[in-house]
């Protein structure tokens, strides 16, 4: 983990030298770095939005003078209340609902493959303050600039994903409520539009709400708990579990945290340069560990406790986990109706992130966007998002195990490739290479005759983020990722495919797409390397 007490006087004097660089600039963006969507008649409304303090900024990269917020705790209150809600309890029902786990299976797959796939994101959640850069714009530095589109699209397919199923949880959940006065449709709609508004405004106004939002939330499943937990105490007899249900389920939950990511570093920008990276890790570790694990049990115990309760059967004929809610909490009468609104608006605090994401990704996806101020593709992914959940309202546990399922796949390989090029590449290139070629360095950099240098963070030329020349190829990143899936496929187990290989291991095909990808990618990117003469 990066400290910058613990690099050598060498390494400071290379990294103080590329912290100075200058940004290659753009004129469509003003003293903030902020594309003021000139070319679109844009510009007196977002310069007006300024100065009401929307943030504007997309991937534009934030320079080192601006990254001063030493309020590190923020970052936990993200990554807290984006999984403190119902999607996440809904998750953790996919074990006795779908793959048929007991009680105890279940919460045993939830927490062993959380501990290990909240690494990830928590990890590359600490890039943001030492680059500066949105996570999508790091993976330029393996994916190469053209090459950095194909996991944006991923990225921006696996968002839309997540925003669907947050919309329809928190539209049925609202719609429950209401006693038939209001249907999904218009459930979805207003938690689309709230989620909209919270991240319109940007990182401030997000950093607020993401703050106190959970708090409700934790008063529902507390006053939940008080109702029902006498349902929970005594789970059924489970069957015993064979070693395919357990690796299917736990692709799932997999799926659920390892994509996060693509968009780890999105939220950490503008925090302080000179932060220890343990204290970030920590502070998104704990984020991502603490309410998926505890929510993802509790729906599984819940999950585990309907078949055994009439009136919770009845109410989730439907797979309705607001008509649940609204069961639950029924003993409480207008307060329970009260808290299950609450419920519903939980969702808004992970669509509302998402959604900010998804304008940085659809910026690296499409370079020209980068002239689009930010809050332009957060109207658009709403307009995305509402009707895609209108037509799956209706098939939920199969749109969310068949999303959550495949997803895990493409996370894992753009994990593999990121962190591969970082430890192996990043950090040997001074044992590669005995300068780099002065060339492709910006005029900027004082460091163009020099070694690379031991700190494998002083050796991305952060002034070369849009130049494409000066970044890889990314044929090593693509070639491996693709060649992975000649083992991912075999070992896929999806509704409507079940490969060879996991007919008799279950799902496994996340962490063969890990292996494999991280595999290939050193060698062919060594090739890429000495062919080139240059990182």
């Amino acid at each position: 983990m990066y400290d910058d007490s613990k690099t050598t006087a060498d390494d400071e004097k290379y990294r103080g030298t590329q912290a100075d660089q200058t940004y290659v600039d753009d004129t469509e963006y003003d003293a903030q770095g902020t594309g003021d969507g000139g070319k679109l008649g844009l510009r007196k409304v977002t310069y007006k939005l300024l100065t009401w303090g929307v943030e504007t900024r997309g991937i534009y990269p934030v320079p080192r003078e601006q990254r001063t917020d030493q309020h590190f705790h923020k970052i936990f209150f993200i990554w807290l209340a984006a999984n403190f809600n119902v999607l996440s309890f809904s998750s953790g029902t996919v074990g006795p609902m779908v793959y048929g786990l007991g009680l105890r299976d279940s919460c045993l797959v939830i927490l062993f493959i959380n501990i290990l796939c909240c690494t990830p994101p928590a990890y590359l959640s600490t890039w943001g303050p030492i680059f500066g850069l949105r996570q999508m714009c790091q993976a330029r530095y393996s994916f190469g600039f053209y090459g950095a589109a194909v996991p944006s699209i991923f990225g921006l397919m696996t968002m839309t994903g997540f925003m669907i199923l947050n919309c329809i949880l928190g539209g049925q959940t609202l719609a429950a409520v209401s006693d038939g006065h209001l249907d999904w449709t218009v459930g979805i709609v207003i938690i689309a539009v709230i989620s909209l508004l919270v991240s319109f405004c940007g990182l401030k106004v997000l950093n607020w709400y993401e703050r106190i939002s959970w708090i409700p939330v934790l008063v529902v499943y507390v006053v939940a708990l008080g109702l029902g937990g006498k349902h929970l105490s005594s789970p059924p007899p489970a069957t015993p579990a064979t070693a395919a249900m357990v690796l299917s389920f736990a692709s799932v939950i997999a799926g659920f945290v390892i994509t996060y990511a693509p968009m780890g570093s999105d939220f950490t920008t503008y925090l302080d340069a000179r932060v220890s990276s343990w204290k970030i890790f920590t502070y998104s570790y704990l984020g991502f560990l603490l309410p998926i694990v505890t929510l993802q049990c509790l729906g599984a115990a819940v999950a585990v406790a309907i078949p055994l309760v009439p009136a919770w059967n009845a109410a989730y004929a439907d797979e309705s986990i607001g008509d649940l809610f609204v069961t639950i909490l029924a003993p409480a009468g207008g307060f329970g109706k009260f808290l299950t609104v609450l419920l519903s608006l939980s969702v808004t605090a992970n669509i509302a992130p998402t959604m900010y994401s998804f304008g940085l990704s659809f910026q690296v996806f499409i370079p020209f966007c980068v002239h689009l101020p930010r809050y332009v593709f957060s109207i658009l992914a709403t307009a995305v998002v509402i009707p895609l959940s209108v037509v799956g309202a209706h098939r939920f546990y199969s749109t969310l195990t068949n999303f959550l399922g495949l997803i895990g796949y493409w996370a894992a390989c753009f994990i593999a490739v990121v962190i591969m090029e970082h430890f192996v590449f990043r950090a040997h290139a001074r044992a590669l290479f005995q300068a780099p070629a002065s060339k492709y360095f910006s005029k900027q950099s004082a460091i163009s005759s020099q070694p690379y240098a031991l700190d494998a963070f002083a050796n991305y030329d952060l002034a070369m983020w849009n130049v494409p020349r000066a970044l890889p190829s990314g044929l090593a990143a693509i070639t491996a990722s693709v060649l992975s899936f000649a083992l991912v496929v075999p070992c896929m187990d999806q509704v409507w495919f079940v490969g060879p290989i996991a007919r008799s291991t279950g799902d496994i095909g996340f962490e063969v797409a890990f292996a494999v990808t991280a595999l290939l990618y050193v060698p062919l990117r060594y090739a890429e390397v000495r062919w080139r003469g240059r990182l």
